[in-house]
Parts: structure tokens; sequence; C-alpha cells
């Protein structure tokens, strides 16, 4: 296998948050939104759904790069065994936390690292219990922090930790978007170097 430090990484994503989550590992990449269809399949589960996707978007971007580190990754709400998505807008954000709260929800976020001739992937979940908070409270954050791209409606690394009563997982990156423990593993395991070697060692 080649020296994958020389070869280029990209995120198919256009979300901001994976793309600053992915940043923190210094290793350069470019982003690029892949074309996939993001509807459920009849009778399809929530993590499921998440695993499908984060390999059809990183599908999608190594076909066109086939020499290129791809990373795709998709997350899913699950309350009780209903998937949970992106709210769009305020009505529904609302509607979405109105359901939540007082449950506990289940956040399945899948990473995929693909390169034409390979191909791993895995689904982190992330056990969120909401607090059981009045139509005011949710209304104001919403307001404040306007979070309709978020699936779920409730940002944890910002003032939706407000919204939570506990989180439990092995990789608090992934409820923000992408699971950088697991993420640190694949990309370790095709032997990129993390952190990327320094240029000024002695």
């Amino acid at each position: 296998m080649s020296n994958p430090q020389t070869q280029p990484l990209i995120l198919a994503s256009s979300s901001i948050y994976r793309r600053d989550l992915l940043a923190r590992l210094g290793l350069p990449f470019e982003a690029i939104s892949p074309a996939v269809d993001e509807h459920p399949l009849p009778n399809e589960g929530v993590a499921a759904m998440a695993l499908r996707l984060a390999i059809a978007k990183a599908a999608a971007i190594a076909k066109v790069h086939p020499h290129a580190w791809v990373i795709g990754s998709d997350q899913a709400a699950d309350l009780h065994g209903e998937a949970i998505g992106k709210p769009g807008n305020f009505d529904n954000a609302l509607l979405q936390l109105q359901r939540m709260r007082g449950q506990t929800v289940f956040f399945h976020t899948a990473v995929c690292l693909m390169r034409a001739d390979y191909s791993v992937a895995m689904n982190v979940t992330t056990e969120v219990r909401f607090r059981d908070l009045p139509d005011t409270t949710l209304i104001d954050y919403l307001k404040l922090e306007q979070p309709y791209d978020c699936a779920g409606s409730a940002k944890c690394e910002g003032m939706g930790i407000a919204l939570l009563e506990s989180i439990r997982s092995d990789d608090p990156t992934a409820l923000i978007g992408l699971p950088l423990i697991a993420l640190s593993t694949m990309l370790r395991d095709v032997s990129f170097a993390i952190p990327p070697p320094g240029n000024n060692r002695s």
C-alpha cells in the first residue's frame, strides 16, 4: 500500500461541524459534498441507515477520486426506533424537542474510510438523556442557537448541552458529528501518522 501521507484525503461532507472536527487531527484534507439520496429504505433500522449512508457518501466521492482516501459519515437520532433527522426550521425543531424531552435518545454516528481498493466502516452509538423542560425553555433555546441543521435539534457543543441530563459514549466527538477516536484508529491502520510529523524536529 502506498504511503497515505502523500495521497489526497477527502471528507465527503458539506458539514461545517465535520470539517472542524477533522481539522483537529492536523491532516490536510479537502471537503467535497457528495450527491447521495438520504431517504431511509423500507423497514430500515436507524443504525443501519446511518452506516449505509456513511458508506454511500464515501463511495460517491471515491468513485470520482479513486486515488484519494475518502471519509464518509452520517448521523441519525433514534427515538424508540424512529429516525429523527435534521429539523430544517423552527417548527420542526420545537416538535422534535417536545417529543424528546424526558426521553432517552440514541444517536448513531457512522464513519467510513474508503479508497478504490479498500473500505472500513463502523457505527458509534451515543446515549443521550434529555431533560424534561417546559416549552418556554425550548423556544428560548431555539431562538438563541437555531440548530436547524443538527439531527435532534440539540447541539451539545453549544447551548444545547443545557437541554441534556446525561451523555454516555466511548467517543465524545461522535455526538457532534464525526467520531474522531474511531476515525483515528482507521487512519492509523492504513499508516497515517496522527499527529502528522513535525517540520522542526531536532
